[in-house]
């Protein structure tokens, strides 16, 4: 399952990097969450970071230069 994030540094990583912030099931691997990704978006992932906090997974997931970031998040309604 992936939840977006909508906080003012996540929407300024979607302008600059093309990045998204999403909240992740914590026991998914980098590699489930790309697949997962690809997958429902229809979009090539470049790379994913991941971090734990408050007993939360997040993931920086890093779309390809030709998937803009800003589509995906209008069609999730984070912006």
């Amino acid at each position: 399952m992936i939840k977006p994030i909508t906080t003012e540094k996540a929407v300024r990583l979607i302008e600059l990097n093309n990045t998204l912030v999403v909240e992740v099931d914590r026991r998914d691997s980098k590699t489930d969450i790309k697949k997962e990704f690809e997958e429902m978006f229809n979009v090539k992932v470049d790379s994913i970071n991941t971090f734990i906090r408050l007993n939360k997974k997040y993931a920086y997931v890093k779309l390809n230069a030709k998937n803009p970031a800003i589509d995906i998040a209008t069609k999730v309604g984070m912006i």
